[in-house]
């Protein structure tokens, strides 16, 4: 299995594609999301791609949805990754010896109550994991990086500080991305993506939604984008929850004369918290 991830190896999409697909998966390093979404749409490049979409302390990551929409990608599966952040340095080095703490910068922030503790220069990077492998390749003794225990074991660091985040209930919804041709429905699937657009008349909305509550489908996210080209007009994305795909199918079967146009991105298996 080989995919396409954001970051460098050692980064948290690394880890989120080896707690899904297995250690032995390959990675495909992308510097942005554009990049893992064509990749992963490459017969010759990829088997599929792993992307992040939402944080439960950041909220939904806005610009993942539009390339999801864009794409001809399916939803394959999902995961709900707890974010652990680690003061990582190099074998030997003691609290004392550390100078500087290199990492991306929402890393830093999210472990400030820690970090403050010490007088010590926080300097921002594009990536936790690319911390990390300074660190490795300079061989620094005054240098420290934020980052996972997955990017210690790469580059052969010490894991100086474990967990040093500030919340603990810090977690991030990683979807897992194959292209139509690869893509196997689960039978046993009890989640489905699906982005839907209304005429926008008074109560349109509302009717659709109350179809879905009727079906008995939990409505998990509900996230509305501008259509472009239009008057604030908007689509919804909709990630729904449901106990057996016939009672899905059923409800989309309903509403889809209700809506102006409809697109399921994926009928998967609900993802597990990691």
């Amino acid at each position: 299995m080989k995919v396409s991830i954001q970051g460098y190896e050692g980064s948290f999409h690394q880890v989120a594609a080896q707690l899904y697909y297995g250690k032995q998966v390959e990675v495909i390093c992308c510097d942005t999301f554009r990049e893992v979404i064509k990749i992963a749409a490459s017969k010759k490049e990829s088997d599929g791609g792993v992307m992040a979409i939402e944080n439960s302390i950041a909220g939904s990551i806005l610009p993942n949805y539009n390339l999801l929409q864009k794409s001809n990608l399916r939803i394959a599966g999902e995961i709900y990754l707890q974010i652990r952040q680690n003061l990582l340095v190099n074998p030997g080095v003691k609290l004392e010896d550390i100078r500087e703490v290199h990492s991306h910068t929402m890393a830093l922030q999210q472990c400030d109550v820690f970090l403050d503790k010490y007088k010590w220069k926080m300097v921002e990077t594009d990536d936790t994991a690319l911390s990390a492998r300074h660190i490795h390749q300079h061989r620094s003794r005054h240098t420290a990086a934020v980052a996972s225990k997955l990017a210690a074991e790469l580059y052969q660091l010490e894991v100086l500080a474990p967990n040093i985040h500030t919340m603990k209930n810090n977690y991030t919804r990683f979807l897992m991305l194959q292209r139509e041709e690869l893509f196997e429905q689960d039978q046993s699937a009890n989640k489905a993506s699906v982005t839907f657009h209304t005429d926008h008349s008074r109560g349109s909305l509302a009717k659709v939604l109350s179809r879905i509550a009727e079906g008995g489908i939990n409505l998990s996210k509900l996230q509305s984008f501008p259509i472009p080209g239009t008057e604030f007009k908007y689509a919804f994305h909709a990630d729904m929850e449901f106990d057996s795909i016939s009672q899905f199918e059923e409800v989309i079967s309903d509403i889809k004369p209700m809506t102006e146009a409809i697109k399921i991105y994926g009928v998967y298996k609900r993802g597990v918290w990691k």
